[in-house]
């Protein structure tokens, strides 16, 4: 068993990961709330912490592994989007029109996390079917005087609990002196949260000792992981904008509730994602769902590469440019490995990558080693273990659309491909490959040969992804000259005023006088290729 060192946000030092049983490692991680489609940022924890799910089945056998996330099914946010559709029209009582939207919400973040290859975590616990274990929670902490009542509410007494801020590496001084906003009449301290809220009859609510009301945001999490893990679990995750307050909060109450126990004992947090080097804002008109890219066009597997091309604790930049290249690696992995079988054991320096604080970076950077050795089994076998080319994500990829043999220029370009490949020279053989990739001509190599295929999906693919960055950005003559360019290519790209849209074919390519002058470009580099590793022309 390979050893897995996680670095530990409350400690702030990478670990040694020693589970407290290693019969039943545990790990939760704070899911949506849902009241709408997930973005592209909140994918990323998903993919992360899916990764890491992953190694963990891998090293302790995926019977032996728990993971919980939930769904946040009690929100002032939901209640807000529900009475706008009352305000709409909908007839139905709110309660109904809650129900009806946090469902669909579920449905459509299983349906788009599945896309991106995310295993479904093992429990996914609701917050309104765990109200009975938040009530017995928040009575336990006032009994302790960690708590207390105050006009409806119960709050929790921040400094009751001598550790907090540790995790964020606040104090509770600093804290109040950087506070902005206004405090609340019933609070005893500015920093005390709210465990309990009173609602009102046309708002979800449930009978408590207090009154009926519903639960404070940070209480969920703590009694649902309590309930499903016990008082210590292994590894509690999400994404560092959780970090303060929810997750200081969570410690706090937790472990004044149940002091006996570590609650968590190694905090996991992947940092924030941006969009072609900003923020996401729909100001700026660079924020897209997850399911706005899969209309796109963009495959879950290319969000996926993407997302593990950047070591979590790293921000995270999206750009068309990324999607683009790889796409290409993809469809080059796919190619490769389209008669391989998975290697029955993963290599273990793969292993080893992946093991040191999930470096999904330098486990990608394998994957592209195995390839130039032409080894499918290994490459197979690696991506596989973090999520890629899985057959469930394969429904994108198609192999070639059309065979290039009996075209003399490219079987010739094919020939010193494997020239370069015997020899060894696989930087010759790669630049030939990624040249041919972009005019539209796949390749497909084993250990022993190399063949190529018109590949015009990725060409076009590459081409609409760029006018579709220009077109979001408010660039609409941008994405038009881009559109004028792929012409030349043969393909046919559209924009209007809902976004780019293309069609193409392999005849259209062919035709074109482009194909003709860079087949002939990629064919004189060939030969000076030949004349560079001594080879007779």
């Amino acid at each position: 068993m390979t050893g897995i060192r996680l670095y530990n946000t409350r400690t702030r030092t990478k670990e040694d990961f020693a589970p407290i049983d290693s019969a039943n490692v545990r790990m939760y991680v704070c899911g949506p709330t849902v009241y709408d489609r997930a973005h592209l940022g909140n994918a990323r924890p998903v993919v992360v912490f899916d990764t890491l799910f992953r190694l963990l089945r891998h090293e302790y056998g995926p019977d032996h592994v728990t993971y919980v996330r939930n769904f946040t099914d009690v929100d002032d946010k939901i209640n807000a989007r529900a009475a706008e559709m009352k305000a709409a029209g909908d007839a139905r009582p709110l309660e109904a029109i809650i129900r009806e939207l946090t469902d669909g919400t579920i449905g459509w973040y299983h349906a788009d996390m599945d896309a991106l290859g995310a295993l479904r975590p093992t429990i996914e616990p609701r917050a309104t079917e765990f109200i009975g274990q938040m009530i017995a929670m928040i009575a336990g902490l006032i009994t302790t005087d960690h708590a207390y009542v105050k006009e409806g509410h119960v709050l929790f007494r921040v400094r009751s609990y001598c550790d907090y801020g540790r995790l964020s590496g606040r104090s509770v001084d600093d804290m109040i002196a950087g506070a902005r906003v206004e405090v609340a009449p019933f609070k005893e301290d500015p920093m005390d949260f709210v465990l309990w809220k009173p609602s009102t009859d046309d708002l979800p609510g449930w009978e408590s000792p207090w009154g009926r009301g519903r639960p404070g945001w940070h209480i969920e999490c703590s009694a649902m992981s309590h309930e499903l893990l016990g008082e210590s679990f292994d590894i509690h995750g999400g994404g560092i904008d959780l970090q303060f307050p929810h997750h200081e909060n969570e410690i706090a109450q937790s472990m004044c509730a149940y002091p006996h126990g570590d609650f968590a004992r190694v905090w996991m947090h992947n940092e924030m994602l941006q969009v072609e080097g900003k923020k996401m804002s729909k100001s700026l008109g660079n924020f897209f769902t997850v399911r706005d890219l899969l209309d796109q066009g963009v495959p879950g597997e290319v969000i996926r590469f993407v997302m593990l091309s950047t070591h979590y604790s790293k921000p995270m930049d999206w750009t068309a440019e990324k999607a683009a290249g790889a796409e290409a690696t993809l469809r080059k992995w796919r190619t490769m490995t389209f008669r391989s079988k998975a290697d029955t054991i993963t290599p273990a320096e793969f292993i080893e990558a992946l093991a040191d604080d999930l470096n999904s970076h330098q486990a990608i950077t394998l994957i592209h080693k195995f390839a130039r050795q032409g080894n499918g089994g290994a490459v197979l076998a690696c991506a596989r273990l973090i999520g890629l080319l899985t057959p469930e994500l394969g429904d994108w990829f198609t192999f070639g659309e059309g065979t290039v043999s009996g075209d003399e220029r490219i079987d010739e370009i094919s020939m010193v491909r494997n020239e370069a490949r015997q020899k060894g020279l696989y930087e010759f053989s790669d630049e030939l490959r990624d040249m041919l990739i972009e005019i539209g001509v796949g390749v497909f190599d084993n250990k022993f040969s190399s063949a190529a295929y018109f590949e015009a999906e990725n060409l076009k693919r590459t081409l609409q992804s760029e006018a579709w960055s220009f077109w979001r950005s408010g660039e609409i003559g941008k994405a038009k000259e881009i559109a004028a360019q792929a012409a030349e290519a043969g393909l046919k790209i559209y924009v209007d005023e809902d976004g780019p849209s293309a069609v193409t074919g392999i005849d259209e390519i062919k035709a074109q006088g482009f194909f003709e002058r860079k087949i002939l470009n990629i064919l004189k580099r060939a030969r000076e290729i030949r004349l560079e590793m001594g080879v007779p022309q």
